[in-house]
């Protein structure tokens, strides 16, 4: 699937998404390409289910108009990648109790980044990121 990302630097891809089920696959192409193209193979199963559970957070759990964008931000960060997905909602994610139909992204994102956080966006809303390293590399 061809993509049109937005390239910075050859470092950074930022993108902007409908707030709907369909964009966390299109998320997942372009990211793949995009670490296909970092040469970053070895982080992409684990980048890839981490971007999945931080867009359909967004998408499912955001108080915004149906329809509202997403954006969603890759930076290579050495051998590794920043994830970040922005949307216009302030409420902070919180984990909830897992159960058999939902509410484990966040402890998946705890488990699989390096580190992860939430920052406020200047004028409304919030971005959550993680950071996936190579195996073994929590820096």
């Amino acid at each position: 699937m061809k993509t049109n990302a937005a390239v910075t630097n050859g470092t950074t891809v930022v993108r902007r998404w409908a707030r709907s089920a369909c964009s966390v696959g299109r998320a997942r192409s372009v990211l793949r390409e995009t670490l296909a193209a970092w040469g970053l193979g070895a982080v992409e199963d684990t980048a890839l289910v981490v971007l999945s559970e931080l867009v359909t957070n967004a998408v499912r759990h955001t108080h915004v108009p149906l329809g509202s964008q997403i954006q969603t931000r890759y930076q290579r960060e050495g051998d590794g990648v920043r994830i970040e997905v922005h949307d216009a909602d302030n409420e902070l994610p919180a984990t909830r109790v897992p159960g058999e139909t939902g509410g484990w992204g966040l402890i998946l994102v705890d488990s699989l980044a390096a580190r992860w956080g939430v920052d406020d966006r200047d004028g409304i809303g919030k971005s959550v990121w993680a950071v996936v390293n190579a195996a073994g590399d929590e820096a």
